[in-house]
């Protein structure tokens, strides 16, 4: 079996980076990032991956950055890490400063030639660090990055981007929760894309405007990234565009949590101005669906609110949960907008996972 890598840069990844010289002189400077430690050590037990810090040092061993400084604090971080049974399998550190330009230099890899063998799989590596000098690095060696950065915006050869490790241990244990589902027939033509580990971002276009006005609260609300494009036979009625969303995204969801070790499994209660609505979840493999509100008007919008049960009906059958929903309240715009708020909540609730409990919710051992 070919081995997989986690290049790991040092400051700033492992530890905190000084802002102004940038790097740590001395023992008082050494402050680890939260959370490093115990992931660090999890993925070691856990994880078939070798450990190999690749770090740029500029101007070591000059007057401006003793060698001295450099191993106490080197020395004292590497014993801190052994003693938590954390070790690096190799450690590569290039002295020089960028206009050096040397190749041994990151993002360029003369440092790390021994990896580019039939020993290594580069594919199924990793770079971790905090810098687009890292996420060059991964391009280079030909593997992906993870970005330990605030920044939300996609970056080209990143798979992840977080400031939290826990994330990271996460993204290795069980890799990305994506899914896309293309769904055609005669009478509607829809895209689904959904990343249930994203940031609430949201694209969608159906034709029916206030269905995309709530489509994004499912987004928004439970925190997954959503792109539905639909093209429906609206010259009918809304009613095969509005399933086959339901199906769709019923589908994409069932796509994307195939493996339910981890997650909560159950989730929603919510307030909005007069109503009061609740959606109950559970991801436990088994459709079945309740549907218990009322509304006193034919439309909302340019939706006919006879499609909402038929909606989420179709969407419990495509994901094979539980569900079910009750609101109460006089404003009907409230009323249903309340109830796919509290349906993103249920999913964000039950969608949740924790890998250092990483087994399945459920005594029967399967779901």
């Amino acid at each position: 079996m070919k081995k997989r890598v986690l290049f790991i840069d040092r400051d700033g990844t492992l530890i905190i980076e000084p802002p102004i010289t940038f790097q740590v002189n001395n023992l008082e400077e050494l402050e680890f990032l939260p959370g490093v430690i115990r992931n660090l050590y999890f993925i070691r037990k856990h994880l078939n991956f070798e450990l190999v810090m690749v770090t740029n040092q500029d101007g070591l061993g000059t007057p401006i950055y003793p060698q001295n400084n450099f191993d106490i604090v080197q020395k004292k971080m590497l014993n801190i890490f052994q003693n938590e049974g954390i070790f690096f399998d190799n450690i590569f550190i290039d002295k020089s400063f960028p206009q050096d330009n040397l190749s041994t230099r990151k993002p360029n890899t003369a440092m790390l030639t021994q990896y580019f063998s039939d020993d290594y799989d580069l594919r199924s590596s990793y770079v971790i660090g905090d810098r687009l000098t890292d996420i060059e690095l991964a391009k280079n060696l030909g593997c992906k990055a993870i970005l330990l950065s605030p920044k939300t915006n996609f970056i080209p050869n990143t798979a992840l981007i977080t400031i939290n490790w826990d994330k990271i241990s996460e993204f290795l244990v069980v890799g990305e929760r994506k899914a896309i589902v293309q769904r055609t027939t005669k009478e509607t033509n829809i895209h689904v894309e959904i990343n249930i580990d994203g940031k609430g971002k949201t694209d969608i276009s159906t034709g029916l405007g206030f269905f995309n006005h709530l489509l994004a609260q499912i987004g928004k609300h439970s925190g997954i990234d959503l792109i539905v494009k639909m093209k429906g036979d609206l010259n009918v009625d809304e009613h095969h565009t509005i399933e086959d969303t339901g199906i769709a995204l019923g589908s994409a969801l069932s796509q994307v949590l195939t493996d339910k070790r981890g997650i909560e499994r159950y989730g929603f209660c919510l307030p909005m101005d007069d109503c009061l609505c609740l959606a109950a979840v559970d991801f436990g493999g088994r459709a079945w669906f309740v549907w218990e509100t009322e509304f006193h008007r034919e439309k909302i919008g340019d939706m006919p609110t006879e499609m909402f049960p038929h909606f989420f009906k179709s969407l419990s059958d495509a994901a094979k949960i539980n569900l079910i929903i009750k609101a109460k309240g006089q404003n009907e715009h409230h009323k249903i907008e309340g109830i796919f708020k509290s349906f993103a909540r249920a999913i964000k609730m039950a969608i949740r996972r924790d890998i250092f409990n990483y087994e399945l919710p459920s005594t029967k051992g399967i779901l």
